[in-house]
């Protein structure tokens, strides 16, 4: 069975992605800060045909990140590797005058240098993998557009963007995706936005443009998921 690491895997869209590829028969490695609620994320998904590991901690933690890798190495080996886990940096979010330099601190640390540390780990595994390894980077329309009160955010997805670009062209054997979503109802939105009371998709509505990408492998660069939705 192929192999995934999916961070920030406890709810929403990593969630619903983890148990779009559980149904598949995928073996998962599942990261989040807040144990108790992988741990029974991880139980949900523990009927299907996969095994599935919840490994807790923060990906801005070298010795968390290795965990995962020893974790997926466990199951043997590793196919495909999901940088979800997010920081917006402020809740709510403020505008740039008002960003304290610590949030966005926080939210390079976690939305770019400890994707881009994972993803360094798991490259041994990652070019070993028989089915062709794979990278997706979840993005935001808010790193390519200008948005009031998104700076600091939007600047760490326009960072990874870049980053996964560049990865793409080093790594001409694996596919590397950075994805936009799209709007979604989220505790991360949430979080951003307490007072938008605009009905949004849930997550698991944009999980088929994920699954798109893996069955249909397109070249490495930066999707954005109500595209790929339209275009199936």
């Amino acid at each position: 069975m192929p192999v995934a690491i999916i961070t920030g895997a406890s709810k929403g869209l990593g969630r619903a992605l983890a148990a779009a590829l559980a149904e598949r028969g995928w073996d998962l490695v599942l990261d989040a800060r807040t144990g108790s609620v992988l741990e029974e994320t991880a139980r949900e998904l523990a009927g299907h045909s996969g095994r599935v590991r919840a490994v807790a901690g923060d990906v801005t933690d070298a010795e968390h990140r290795g965990e995962l890798i020893a974790g997926a190495r466990a199951l043997g080996g590793l196919d495909l590797l999901v940088n979800n886990a997010s920081a917006l940096g402020a809740e709510p979010l403020v505008r740039l005058d008002a960003l304290a330099l610590e949030g966005l601190r926080r939210a390079l640390e976690t939305n770019v240098v400890a994707a881009l540390g994972l993803v360094q780990q798991a490259l041994p595994l990652l070019r070993a993998s028989r089915a062709g390894g794979a990278v997706i980077n979840v993005s935001s329309d808010a790193g390519a557009e200008a948005y009031e009160t998104w700076g600091g955010y939007g600047a760490s997805k326009a960072a990874l963007d870049q980053l996964s670009a560049v990865l793409g062209e080093e790594e001409p054997a694996l596919r590397v995706w950075a994805v936009d979503p799209g709007d979604m109802g989220t505790d991360l939105y949430r979080a951003a936005v307490p007072d938008d009371a605009d009905p949004r998709p849930l997550p698991g509505t944009v999980v088929p443009a994920f699954l798109r990408l893996l069955d249909e492998r397109p070249v490495s660069g930066r999707y954005d998921a109500p595209s790929l939705l339209v275009a199936s």
